[in-house]
């Protein structure tokens, strides 16, 4: 049997697939609840095999709810229910650690075997967020494409400047690390940008982000 938890906001929604999951030979709905803090206690106690959850809920959301669960119970098997379709949250989730992604509107038969294949370790969306996100791969792999292109084109030396200014240092606290004049730190931050095709010291930190020269909490300006 697959223990489920169902977290869900919506009285009728709730109650709703709760009677309609019970019925599946396979599953057994141990617990829900209406908020994300509720949906925290109640997995804590029964100790599901999938928690089945709502994304926009009070107290907790179902983003948060995940990471925080996925931390505690890693084995912990999460199907999102949601009816946004954005990429960010479809992203947001699957970073998190959900293993599928159903939509509300989805037909019940979707939301079961999202949840079967879960409790299996596999992931499973609804067709029309798989599509989004094979795009958006897509998208992603593209932008590493060019910016590994446009990476390839600085010298050693301005990639030394481009993290030292991702880190947040001053032309002068660059020119200090790097034993080389202000004047020359500002020659490589402009041939920096006009290669990055980048407006602002900003842009540039983010690429070198992109790129891993440096941790993106520890971007900062000047």
């Amino acid at each position: 049997m697959i223990r489920l938890v169902i977290a869900e906001d919506e009285t009728v929604v709730r109650t709703m697939l709760a009677r309609l999951l019970a019925m599946e030979d396979d599953i057994e709905v141990v617990g829900t609840a209406p908020d994300g803090e509720t949906a925290l206690k109640v997995v804590r106690h029964q100790r599901p095999d999938v928690l089945l959850t709502d994304l926009q809920m009070p107290e907790k959301d179902g983003i948060a709810l995940t990471q925080t669960l996925k931390t505690e119970m890693p084995d912990l098997a999460i199907v999102v229910l949601t009816v946004f379709r954005e990429d960010a949250k479809v992203f947001d989730a699957i970073k998190a650690g959900a293993l599928g992604y159903v939509l509300k509107d989805s037909p019940p038969e979707e939301t079961v075997a999202a949840i079967r294949a879960a409790s299996r370790g596999e992931a499973l969306m609804s067709p029309p967020v798989a599509a989004r996100v094979m795009q958006e791969f897509a998208r992603i792999s593209g932008q590493r494409a060019a910016d590994l292109k446009v990476f390839s084109e600085l010298t050693e030396r301005e990639r030394e400047v481009l993290k030292l200014v991702a880190e947040g240092k001053r032309n002068r606290e660059i020119g200090e690390a790097l034993f080389i004049t202000e004047k020359t730190v500002k020659n490589h931050i402009s041939s920096i940008l006009a290669k990055l095709h980048a407006n602002d010291r900003t842009e540039a930190a983010m690429f070198a982000a992109r790129q891993g020269l440096v941790d993106l909490n520890r971007l900062g300006g000047s």
